[in-house]
């Protein structure tokens, strides 16, 4: 998820927020948490100087070497910049951003210098401007990146190391810089010249990358209103500068909300059934808290909404009250008071749809469709295939429930409610499969997580990933930096990876996120392209005491996830950086790498591979991975459905909802979930407040995109099934083809294409069905 594209290239961000009830996606947790130290990291100024001297000479990380190490004038001509910039480290020239040295003073005269100088080169790329890649894409995509970069940073940490101060100085500048990206995206001479290279005799002679990027700056030019004029054009822009402002606020009112609700509990009796991990995790919040003898055998323990605290009481609290009080808390977020994002919703949504019929549109859908693969009809042809499979199966996940609550002797069987699903339903897969996730916790390891992960990547896409901590600014000491190499050992892109929460400060959700595209254009310090940077960010469980952080297997899935976006990132081949990596990829195919990589914690070697005792070594034993490839589809209908359940309040509200009506938007999420929820949502359900996907990011009219893209990753993911999982050699052949198609051709390609490319034809839902457990026995 992250800001909507418009005005050229944004800084690309896919983020997955946790919604409603729980989807497997973690919030952070109210307790900050260290790795342990770590011997391999290179921490002093001497050793980074000798790790520096390793570094081929086009490196890029070889800018950032102290002066009596310096290797030839020009190699360091960047780091000297930087110190002569030292009063502003985001106006310095700087081959990785300095996270360490931003402050939020420095952000209101660094971004109103930077556009300043913008809006001069922009003037002289309009006088100059000309239709030929030199003279008009190469410019323009200086200063895109130009501003992504700084920008980027900026909400990067807004994003990792939130602050009042921070937040204040974002507000101040935030309308300058959608007014630059207005006055870019609605060009007329840089549009015209565009349209000239598209009517142009040597059309035909373009690569099929830079077709692709003269009608995406085409079509975004005219969605971000270039052909609108006089008043229309500034009710236009008014209407872009309230969304940014509106999409921002509740993303902020979410945050904080969330972070608002704490449970101080003094009784061990109140909070029996949860885990020892939940029970260290809640005395860890109430030390951070000023409860400094706070333990996880004596209390007091603090509960919150974050999603290791949340889920812990949802699954395994015997305490039905406490389910009960933390449930509607979570339901509720941002839904009163000064938080209330109620009224933010409307706003948003009134203003998209006049902001869709100033274009031409008949709503905000038609807008969002213009640039992804399918159709309003085609999103609602393939949500309602969707359901249709599911409900049956949903159905009877809630008579399992009941029944087994009922052979358990609870006395709620009969009544059960939502705060007592998550609770029952894992009693019910304990018994039935007789695997316990928290009993998993000490197999899965974060750094063995990590070499397995990194190990898979190895053996299917042929690059090695090895830790390159220290050679780059990072905004917490947790933060971890790899260089990732091809067969020759040359680096081919870098990436940070975020892993614990940090409530205080950090955003909910997992992402991935883009520092830098490839591009042949911005290449620098001799080389011939400058290469990929990705954030990679979750908010999983912290290490506690002494132990490293133990994920649960959710957990591990997300990583796996997010790791498959910085992968179609880093792993591009386009030097053309308006194309490169996720850039310049429909948003409905987007999330097929990421969901692609999920299916792989389900496969025996490498799940094997990670699933270690961190403190024996024993190897998780087959019977329990046979447990947990059984339990793969349990409750598959239900879990179906509430994506479904996403995806359709997503497009009723952005297609037939008049926000100018008399039917509210609770009014149509109950409407849409009378046909997708079993259960019916209690009448105080307010999840839409949370719903960041929509309403702070780049998913509106666009969420059916996680089933979409759903659907080509189960697809692809088959063309490994087809081969044979333990046949080896022809594994890694379909590796290689699935890096050279789905990871190298970026936006260069269509999607349809991109896939057709790896797997011979076009894609079909049988493999997701059957995936899911959810074909007809006959099939």
């Amino acid at each position: 998820m992250g800001p909507p594209r418009g005005g050229g290239i944004p800084v690309a961000m896919v983020l997955l927020i946790f919604s409603a009830s729980f989807l497997r996606l973690p919030l952070p947790l109210l307790a900050r948490a260290r790795l342990p130290p770590n011997p391999s990291r290179i921490t002093t100024r001497a050793s980074r100087s000798r790790a520096l001297l390793l570094l081929p000479s086009s490196s890029p990380l070889r800018a950032f070497c102290p002066a009596s190490r310096r290797p030839s004038p020009a190699t360091c001509s960047a780091y000297s910049s930087m110190a002569a910039a030292d009063d502003n480290p985001l106006l310095a020239d700087f081959d990785f951003p300095p996270f360490d040295r931003v402050e939020p003073s420095h952000v209101r005269p660094a971004v109103r210098t930077l556009l300043a100088r913008l809006e001069g080169e922009l003037a002289d790329l309009e006088k100059g401007v000309q239709p030929t890649w030199g003279k008009l894409v190469e410019p323009l995509e200086r200063i895109v990146d130009s501003l992504e970069v700084v920008w980027g940073t900026v909400d990067h940490l807004k994003a990792v190391k939130d602050s009042s101060d921070l937040r204040a100085a974002v507000e101040d500048v935030q309308p300058d810089k959608v007014k630059f990206q207005l006055r870019l995206g609605q060009s007329k001479p840089i549009y015209e010249a565009f349209n000239a290279i598209r009517n142009s005799s040597d059309w035909d002679t373009l690569s099929e990358a830079r077709k692709r990027i003269v009608e995406a700056q085409i079509k975004e030019a005219v969605l971000i209103g270039v052909a609108l004029e006089d008043e229309q054009r500034e009710k236009f822009n008014q209407i872009e500068q309230e969304l940014e402002k509106l999409t921002q606020k509740f993303s902020e009112n979410v945050l904080d909300a969330t972070k608002k609700f704490e449970k101080l509990i003094t009784d061990k009796n109140e909070i029996d059934g949860l885990p020892a991990t939940a029970l260290g995790l809640a005395a860890q919040t109430a030390v951070s808290k000023g409860h400094e003898n706070a333990s996880a055998e004596n209390g007091p323990w603090i509960i919150t909404l974050d999603a290791p605290s949340y889920i812990a009481v949802m699954q395994h609290a015997r305490n039905r009250a406490l389910r009960e009080e933390v449930y509607r808390a979570y339901l509720t977020r941002a839904s009163s008071g000064d938080l209330d994002n109620t009224n933010i919703i409307s706003q948003i949504l009134k203003l998209r749809l006049e902001k869709a019929k100033l274009l031409g549109y008949k709503n905000y859908a038609e807008v969002s469709m213009a640039q992804k693969m399918a159709t309003v009809d085609r999103v609602e042809e393939l949500l309602e295939k969707l359901r249709a499979a599911s409900w049956d199966h949903a159905v009877q996940d809630m008579e399992d429930l009941k029944a087994f609550a009922k052979g358990s002797g609870s006395p709620e069987a009969n009544d059960l409610a939502h705060w007592d699903l998550n609770f029952w339903s894992e009693r019910l897969r304990e018994s039935k499969y007789d695997i316990n996730e928290e009993d998993l916790r000490p197999y899965f390891a974060l750094p063995k997580v990590m070499d397995g992960l990194f190990s898979l990547a190895h053996k299917l896409f042929g690059v090695t990933v090895e830790p390159a901590d220290g050679l780059a600014p990072v905004w917490n000491s947790d933060v971890q930096f790899y260089c990732v190499k091809d067969s020759s050992n040359s680096p081919v892109a870098y990436f940070y990876f975020d892993p614990y929460s940090r409530p205080a400060e950090k955003r909910g959700g997992a992402w991935m996120n883009v520092v830098f595209s490839r591009s042949r254009v911005l290449a620098r310090n001799g080389s011939s392209v400058r290469l990929p940077v990705a954030h990679m960010v979750c908010n999983q469980t912290p290490p506690v005491g002494d132990k490293p952080s133990l994920m649960t297997f959710r957990e591990v899935e997300t990583v796996f996830h997010e790791f498959g976006h910085a992968l179609q990132h880093m792993l591009t081949k386009q030097d053309e950086g308006f194309v490169a990596g996720i850039r310049g990829i429909e948003w409905d195919a987007v999330e097929l790498p990421s969901q692609f990589m999920e299916n792989w914690c389900y496969h025996k070697n490498t799940l094997l591979s990670i699933a270690k005792h961190y403190e024996t070594g024993e190897l998780l034993p087959v019977e329990i991975y046979e447990k947990l490839v059984a339990a793969k589809n349990f409750r598959a209908g239900t879990f179906s459905l509430r994506q479904i359940r996403f995806a359709s309040v997503d497009m009723e509200l952005h297609t037939t909802y008049d926000p100018n009506g008399s039917l509210s938007i609770y009014d149509i999420d109950r409407r849409v979930a009378e046909r997708t929820q079993v259960l019916a949502p209690l009448p105080e359900d307010r999840f839409l407040c949370s719903f960041s996907h929509i309403f702070a990011g780049g998913y509106a009219a666009g969420y059916y995109s996680y089933k979409w893209a759903e659907v080509l990753s189960a697809d692809a993911f088959s063309a490994f099934e087809d081969v044979g999982l333990d046949n080896e050699k022809a594994i890694e052949e379909t590796g290689r083809r699935f890096r050279e198609t789905v990871l190298a051709l970026g936006g260069g390609k269509s999607p349809l294409e991109v896939f057709v490319s790896f797997r011979g034809r076009e894609p079909s839902p049988e493999a997701l069905l059957r995936h899911n457990g959810l074909l007809p026995a006959a099939a």
